[in-house]
């Protein structure tokens, strides 16, 4: 028997940029985040999208695993729906805020 896979919606809601924290321990970077406040990706069978970092992916992947194969309330009622998570990617200099969502 097949198991539904549901799919996922990927919105990027805020990002925080710290100069103190970068000034004081990172290298320099050509170029750092490429995400885009709004930028909305679409994850089908849990594949990573395109465009996605793979920083971020690493951090989402487990709840949009869990979310695909129908687990809800992560946070145990935190979230007015139960279907979505919203979660940052690890990044210290740059986090990124992502609201995760099955599309029905």
């Amino acid at each position: 028997m097949n198991k539904i896979m549901y799919r996922i919606r990927i919105t990027v809601l805020k990002k925080a940029h710290y100069q103190d924290l970068i000034d004081k321990y990172e290298n320099v970077l050509l170029e750092a985040c490429p995400i885009k406040l709004g930028d909305v990706f679409i994850v089908e069978n849990c594949e990573k999208p395109t465009k996605l970092c793979d920083s971020a992916w690493e951090t989402l992947y487990p709840f949009i695993k869990g979310l695909s194969e129908g687990k809800e309330d992560y946070f145990d009622g935190w979230m007015k729906n139960k279907k979505s998570v919203l979660l940052s990617c690890n990044d210290g200099f740059r986090p990124v805020s992502f609201l995760v969502e099955v599309i029905e």
